[in-house]
């Protein structure tokens, strides 16, 4: 057993220093943050890993966004799993500035005034949906004339390198998962804003097809051709089941953080640590894996 050693803090010290320090002070969540940033670490330096990154749309909403953006930028990630409102507000604040807010505020009154607030972000209608449809319809409308099929991942790369030539372009994730072909995949498409403008072009256009089942299909080949896999799942739903489900066809995942506020004693899968996952073989009896509980847009930073 090892001795818990008191945590020291000083105004030279360094993030890496201090979240060192956490595998040392007996810390209940932050020896946590240190097991998983070792964990990262590992994975980052194993070049026989398939490294993914699956995470909900809210976070790119905050300066989280940045963060992410970064991973795909370097390199540091080899596919996202997420949801459709990642491709919303990421092409929204190309467009348009979110703002700083409470979650205090008087909704009836944010309402009134056009202004969507989600958690103490505020999106006004201009910064969101109607910035969304003055954009997307055109971009929409090239593709369609290249291509009457997509597969999802394949249509974020066209969009990525459509907005290459706008100011703030390489601000943003989708730009740089079209640079470094880096798939960006989503199971539920047509949930947000960015679907929601497929579905209305779709309305007169019958021939503009997505086709998910090519999509989970690449996604597929790039787990089950690894020589090993990995994941940061960053909350839950839809985005880490995808991950995990297809990673028991390779008998699980070799590397496993997770980052989550949901509780487990519902069930949710959400809220269901690492260590379930190997009954169902979709993380490796062997594996390394952690679940840090707490805020992503808190915990993610410590740990990267």
């Amino acid at each position: 057993m090892k001795a818990v050693k008191d945590l020291t803090i000083n105004e030279n010290m360094t993030i890496k220093e201090l979240v060192k320090q956490f595998s040392e002070t007996g810390g209940f969540s932050a020896s946590k943050i240190a097991k998983a940033s070792k964990i990262i670490k590992n994975m980052q330096s194993d070049k026989d890993c398939f490294k993914i990154l699956s995470h909900p749309a809210c976070i790119v909403s905050t300066g989280t966004r940045g963060l992410i953006r970064d991973l795909v930028k370097n390199r540091k990630i080899d596919a996202i799993m997420t949801t459709c409102g990642t491709l919303d507000h990421d092409l929204a604040r190309l467009w348009k500035d979110y703002y700083q807010g409470s979650f205090m505020m008087d909704d009836k009154e944010l309402h009134k005034d056009g202004i969507n607030r989600l958690g103490n972000i505020l999106i006004p209608n201009e910064c969101y949906g109607e910035v969304l449809e003055d954009n997307l319809q055109p971009i929409i409308k090239k593709l369609h004339s290249e291509r009457k099929e997509w597969s999802v991942h394949e249509l974020i790369w066209a969009f990525g390198e459509s907005i290459k030539d706008e100011n703030g372009a390489e601000d943003t994730i989708i730009y740089w998962a079209w640079k470094n072909k880096i798939p960006i995949y989503l199971p539920g498409p047509l949930d947000g804003a960015w679907g929601a403008q497929l579905w209305n072009y779709w309305q007169m256009n019958r021939d503009f097809k997505l086709n998910l089942f090519e999509d989970d299909q690449d996604f597929y080949v790039r787990v089950t051709d690894a020589k090993k896999a990995g994941a940061i799942m960053l909350g839950g739903g839809i985005s880490k089941h995808h991950v995990i489900w297809f990673n028991q066809f390779r008998d699980g995942l070799d590397y496993a953080v997770q980052v989550s506020t949901a509780v487990e004693y519902d069930g949710s899968l959400s809220g269901a640590q690492t260590r379930e996952a190997i009954s169902w073989g979709k993380v490796k009896k062997e594996a390394s894996h952690i679940t840090v509980e707490g805020d992503v847009t808190l915990i993610l930073p410590l740990i990267i």
